[in-house]
């Protein structure tokens, strides 16, 4: 089967999660800095679950490149990695109204770590239809910065119990250290040798 499909419907729920969440965002009733400041946990939660679905839409956006077709067992792993990213919009309103309370805090990084496992078994699903000798398994197969940051899940998660704002610390830190793109998928496509 063609990809193409997959990849509309993966935009386009990604697009509705983005919207979903800025529109969370409600207008102050009073036209003061003390108002925005009082957003500010609600605002800058929404700041960072955009940029961690940003990083999940370019990330599949590249995989997805090297994909050439995709397969009953694809489709179903997508459906997975799709329904945990549609958790973020709730465990990101929860976590920002709540300020950073330890419950809300820690299931965020759990909604985070269940993406993060999902997205691993769409990779492993792509890798087995495309055989060992796969672009994207090439690309992967070293894949610390992947490892880290779910460990830095399960980290975070449970350290919100105890120090919610250092918890938040580490999911920004995961997002930071994927902001720096990934090349590996660019890399090997391209038939040169990637960089760890």
């Amino acid at each position: 089967m063609g990809k193409g499909r997959l990849e509309a419907f993966s935009d386009g729920v990604i697009a509705i999660l983005i919207t979903i969440m800025v529109l969370e965002l409600k207008v102050p009733h009073e036209p003061t800095l003390a108002a925005l400041r009082d957003m500010s946990p609600i605002v800058c939660s929404y700041l960072l679950s955009f940029v961690f679905l940003g990083i999940y839409w370019n990330n599949h956006h590249h995989m997805l490149h090297v994909t050439p077709r995709v397969n009953g067992k694809i489709l179903w792993a997508n459906l997975h990695l799709l329904f945990w990213l549609s958790l973020i919009p709730f465990a990101t309103a929860w976590m920002g109204e709540t300020r950073l309370a330890p419950l809300p805090t820690s299931l965020y990084g759990i909604v985070l770590l269940l993406s993060g496992l999902a997205y691993l078994i769409l990779q492993g699903a792509i890798i087995s239809e495309q055989g060992a000798d796969s672009v994207l398994k090439r690309a992967v197969e070293n894949d610390v910065k992947g490892r880290l940051s779910l460990a830095a899940y399960v980290a975070a998660a449970a350290v919100s119990f105890f120090i919610p704002w250092v918890a938040c610390a580490i999911y920004v830190a995961v997002a930071i250290a994927w902001l720096v793109p990934d090349r590996r998928i660019e890399t090997i496509a391209a038939g040169e040798h990637p960089r760890a």
